[in-house]
Protein backbone atom coordinates (compact mmCIF):
# COMPACT_ATOMS: atom_id res chain seq x y z
CA UNK A 1 0.00 0.00 0.00
CA UNK A 2 2.40 2.46 0.55
CA UNK A 3 4.46 1.96 -2.45
CA UNK A 4 1.39 2.84 -4.65
CA UNK A 5 1.30 5.67 -2.15
CA UNK A 6 4.76 6.47 -2.41
CA UNK A 7 4.02 5.91 -6.87
CA UNK A 8 1.20 8.02 -7.11
CA UNK A 9 2.94 11.14 -5.20
CA UNK A 10 6.30 10.34 -7.73
CA UNK A 11 3.77 10.08 -10.55
CA UNK A 12 1.86 13.57 -9.73
CA UNK A 13 5.32 15.56 -9.06
CA UNK A 14 6.24 14.33 -12.42
CA UNK A 15 3.23 15.69 -14.03
CA UNK A 16 2.64 19.29 -12.27
CA UNK A 17 6.78 19.87 -12.56
CA UNK A 18 6.13 19.23 -16.57
CA UNK A 19 3.11 21.39 -16.22
CA UNK A 20 5.38 24.40 -14.48
CA UNK A 21 8.15 24.00 -17.29
CA UNK A 22 5.33 24.39 -19.66
CA UNK A 23 4.11 27.52 -17.97
CA UNK A 24 8.10 28.95 -17.70
CA UNK A 25 8.51 28.14 -21.47
CA UNK A 26 5.39 29.60 -22.95
CA UNK A 27 6.01 33.02 -21.10
CA UNK A 28 9.90 32.83 -22.05
CA UNK A 29 8.96 32.61 -25.53
CA UNK A 30 6.51 35.79 -25.40
CA UNK A 31 9.31 37.74 -23.91
CA UNK A 32 10.21 40.66 -26.51
CA UNK A 33 13.09 39.13 -28.99
CA UNK A 34 15.03 41.81 -29.54
CA UNK A 35 18.47 41.53 -27.34
CA UNK A 36 19.09 39.22 -25.05
CA UNK A 37 17.61 37.59 -22.57
CA UNK A 38 19.04 37.37 -18.63
CA UNK A 39 18.21 34.56 -15.89
CA UNK A 40 18.92 34.07 -12.52
CA UNK A 41 17.64 31.88 -10.01
CA UNK A 42 18.33 31.94 -6.11
CA UNK A 43 19.78 29.05 -4.39
CA UNK A 44 18.18 27.30 -1.12
CA UNK A 45 17.28 23.84 -0.56
CA UNK A 46 14.56 24.46 1.83
CA UNK A 47 13.56 27.97 1.48
CA UNK A 48 11.55 28.97 -1.37
CA UNK A 49 13.07 29.64 -4.58
CA UNK A 50 13.20 32.48 -7.36
CA UNK A 51 13.45 32.72 -10.95
CA UNK A 52 13.78 36.11 -12.85
CA UNK A 53 13.81 36.26 -16.48
CA UNK A 54 14.70 39.53 -18.37
CA UNK A 55 14.79 40.34 -21.63
CA UNK A 56 17.20 43.42 -22.43
CA UNK A 57 17.26 45.39 -25.70
CA UNK A 58 20.69 47.32 -27.44
CA UNK A 59 20.68 49.89 -24.99
CA UNK A 60 21.02 47.49 -21.42
CA UNK A 61 16.80 48.61 -21.27
CA UNK A 62 14.95 46.22 -19.41
CA UNK A 63 12.06 45.72 -21.85
CA UNK A 64 10.28 42.66 -19.97
CA UNK A 65 10.42 40.48 -17.54
CA UNK A 66 8.75 37.34 -15.14
CA UNK A 67 9.35 36.07 -11.73
CA UNK A 68 8.66 32.58 -10.37
CA UNK A 69 8.90 32.23 -6.77
CA UNK A 70 7.95 29.56 -3.93
CA UNK A 71 8.07 26.35 -2.95
CA UNK A 72 5.90 24.45 -4.87
CA UNK A 73 5.07 23.50 -8.46
CA UNK A 74 1.96 25.50 -8.40
CA UNK A 75 4.18 29.00 -8.48
CA UNK A 76 3.26 31.12 -11.54
CA UNK A 77 5.08 33.70 -13.73
CA UNK A 78 4.41 37.20 -13.23
CA UNK A 79 5.69 40.03 -14.37
CA UNK A 80 7.10 42.90 -12.48
CA UNK A 81 6.45 46.25 -13.22
CA UNK A 82 9.06 47.63 -11.52
CA UNK A 83 11.60 46.59 -13.19
CA UNK A 84 10.28 47.47 -16.80
CA UNK A 85 12.42 50.06 -18.67
CA UNK A 86 14.93 49.92 -15.99
CA UNK A 87 18.85 50.13 -17.53
CA UNK A 88 20.49 47.03 -16.27
CA UNK A 89 23.82 49.05 -16.29
CA UNK A 90 22.67 51.76 -13.31
CA UNK A 91 20.37 48.86 -11.50
CA UNK A 92 20.42 48.23 -7.97
CA UNK A 93 19.15 44.97 -6.88
CA UNK A 94 19.17 46.05 -3.24
CA UNK A 95 17.16 49.16 -4.06
CA UNK A 96 14.50 47.05 -5.85
CA UNK A 97 14.25 43.96 -3.59
CA UNK A 98 15.36 45.54 -0.02
CA UNK A 99 13.17 42.69 1.65
CA UNK A 100 13.30 39.96 -0.82
CA UNK A 101 17.07 38.00 -0.58
CA UNK A 102 15.93 35.63 -2.96
CA UNK A 103 14.71 37.83 -6.00
CA UNK A 104 17.96 40.16 -5.00
CA UNK A 105 20.18 36.96 -6.03
CA UNK A 106 18.28 36.12 -8.79
CA UNK A 107 18.27 39.78 -10.30
CA UNK A 108 21.62 40.33 -9.76
CA UNK A 109 22.37 36.48 -11.48
CA UNK A 110 20.13 37.81 -14.28
CA UNK A 111 21.93 41.31 -15.12
CA UNK A 112 25.30 39.54 -14.99
CA UNK A 113 24.60 36.90 -17.38
CA UNK A 114 26.61 37.11 -20.27
CA UNK A 115 24.77 34.87 -22.90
Amino acid sequence: MFICVAGFAWLGQIILGGLQMKRFNEVLAQLPAQGRIGIGRSAGRFKPRAVLVISVDSRNIITGNFVMKGITVFSQPVSDDRLCGLNIDNLVPAHIYPDNKALRTALELAITNKR
